[in-house]
Order: structure tokens, then sequence, then C-alpha cells
């Protein structure tokens, strides 16, 4: 590399640090910056000029209290963002596509483009990761720490097996699995994994871990289902003791609206009827649900919930208007 090359790949090094530290807080005054990047008062003016040219809005105050700021412009520069950062706006890109921001789902596919196009090698491969890795069913989720996602998206992509503690009862016991998705609801972050100590697929609340890390073994690709369906019809049915299909007359788009997609699974069946999967700790419980979305509806499994439907019917209509108490008549 030749003097004139080398001067200007130090000048660009420079700027760019110029930058990060304008964004980092509200203003610095001249000698600050200059301080921080080992140069002269005029170098750092130049340097502001530099960047003014590259479109970024510069603005300096003068007097005892003014220095250099970075102001809101017409366009909207490039941003300068550090690992942690990157990481942290990938996981929010990734809940507003999932529909957690109504509105948002298609720019926040664009940014996440955007992102996977400019970030360094080192991140560009976690990105990937985390969005190649992640489902979701509903509105989107709750915050989960992003090195948790992280570790456990690269895992899911590296096809290594990841081990974390997880409550069972009363007692949190390490679990070892092979992931395959992270799936994210209208409520929380949940991984599909293979639990080798249990030899079956099993749903695992991202929330609920602690100490999670990915091993140095790899697996074997195992035939997998569906990793958003499987997860919600597990939360919204298998978990529970009672468990209930049902015929809703009404569009599952409508049907939707009213309910939760943790509380239950529709699945259209034409376009003015819907199919309900729901579970619940009591058969009364799931008949409140499907009561409370004010369509007619039948019962199609199980047996006895149409039973206890029609005894619950039968107490409602015995059901009396009662009689005032009679007033005590006045004193003569």
């Amino acid at each position: 590399m030749d003097a004139a090359n080398g001067d200007e790949l130090r000048t660009t090094e420079r700027v760019l640090t110029l930058l990060g530290l304008l964004q980092q807080r509200r203003a610095w005054t001249g000698p600050e910056l200059a301080g921080r990047l080992g140069v002269t008062a005029r170098t750092v003016r130049r340097d502001v000029e530099r960047l003014r040219t590259l479109g970024y809005p510069v603005h300096a105050d003068p007097g005892i209290g003014g220095g250099y700021r970075l102001g809101p412009g017409t366009d909207l520069p490039p941003l300068l963002l550090d690992d942690e950062e990157a990481i942290a706006t990938v996981v929010s890109l990734i809940a507003g596509a999932a529909g957690a921001v109504p509105g948002a789902g298609d720019a926040a596919l664009r940014a996440l483009s955007k992102l996977d196009r400019v970030l360094p090698t080192r991140l560009r491969h976690e990105v990937r990761a985390l969005s190649a890795s992640v489902e979701s069913f509903g509105a989107g989720p709750t915050a989960i720490d992003p090195s948790t996602l992280m570790t456990l998206a690269a895992a899911c992509r590296d096809e290594v097996e990841a081990g974390f503690d997880y409550p069972s009862g009363t007692a949190v016991r390490r679990r070892r699995v092979e992931p395959y998705r992270l799936v994210a609801s209208d409520r929380r972050w949940y991984l599909l994994a293979y639990d080798l100590d249990r030899d079956d697929w099993r749903t695992f609340r991202v929330d609920r871990m602690t100490d999670v890390a990915a091993r140095t073994w790899r697996y074997h690709p195992r035939s997998a289902p569906d990793a958003a369906a499987y997860v919600q019809e597990g939360v919204a049915n298998r978990v529970y003791p009672h468990r209930a299909r049902l015929l809703v007359h009404a569009s599952a788009d409508t049907v939707r609206t009213r309910i939760s997609a943790s509380a239950a699974v529709v699945r259209p069946r034409g376009n003015e009827r819907c199919e309900v999967l729901s579970g619940a700790g009591s058969l009364d419980a799931i008949l409140l649900h499907v009561v409370m979305l004010g369509h007619d509806f039948e019962i199609l499994d199980p047996p006895e919930l149409a039973t206890r439907a029609r005894a619950l019917a039968q107490k409602l209509l015995s059901v009396g208007t009662a009689t005032p108490p009679a007033e005590d008549a006045p004193e003569p």
C-alpha cells in the first residue's frame, strides 16, 4: 500500500470513528473530539465537513456551552452499530416482521435484508442464523435476552446440541436437546427441539431457560414437524387436561380477531366456518371461551363436552327470576 492510500484509509477510519462518537451522546466540544481522535481541532473541523458532504447534519454551536452535535436531516444517513446494537436491532426487526407492530412487516423484512448486506461477516452469519431459525404465529412475542436467542438460533443453524436448565415441577433439570426452530408467538418465544433424554419432540419456553449453551456435538437432522403449527397446537391444546374440537359458524379471520393465537388453533373450513382446537383446565372453561366468541358452534370432540353443554343449558333454562321480598307494611 502506497503512502497516499494509507493516508486515505486512516482518514476514512478517523471519520467513521468521529461519526460513532457523535452518535453516542448529544454534544461534544472540539477539544474533546480532538483528544479522543488524537488529532488537532483543525483536523476535527475538516472531518466534520467530510461528514456533512456525506449527508450527516453535524451542527456546530458557538460559545462556552457549544460544540458539535448530530442533528436530524432531510434524509436518513447510514448508522454505525456495534455488535450488541446490531443483534438487538435484528431481534426487534424480526418481532416486527412477525406482526408485533401492525403494518410494519414488509418494512421490517426490507430492513433485515439491508442489514444482511452491510453487516461484517462475523455478524452476517449470526443475523442469518436468527432470521432462518425463527418462525411465528400470532402477533409477536415479549422481549427476551438477545444473546439467548442468538445462541439458540446459531445452534439451530449449525445443527449442534444445546443445553439449558429448565423447570420441571418443583425442580430445575438440565436438558439436552437438538434445537430445530425458534418460534415467536403473540406472547412468548419458544424452542422446538428434540429432547435427547425423553426421545421425543418437545416445546420449551425461552423465558424459562437459564444457563443456555450450545455444544460442539453435531447431530443429523431428524424428520421434523411444522414448527409453528406444532408449537401453536401444543401451547393452545396439548398441554391441557381437557381438549376440544369445535366447528364455529364464522370465518377463520373473524374468529382470530376474538381469540388469542396462544389460546386456540383456528383452521378455516370454507368461507363462513372454521374449526377451533382449544384446551383448558375444565370442560366448563372451554364452553365459556367458545360461547364468548358470540357465534353458533357445534361440538366435534369430545362427546363428554356435548353432554356437559346440555347439562349447563338445562341449568340455565331452569334459572328463574327471584321474587323480591315484600316491603314491610307501614305502621298505623
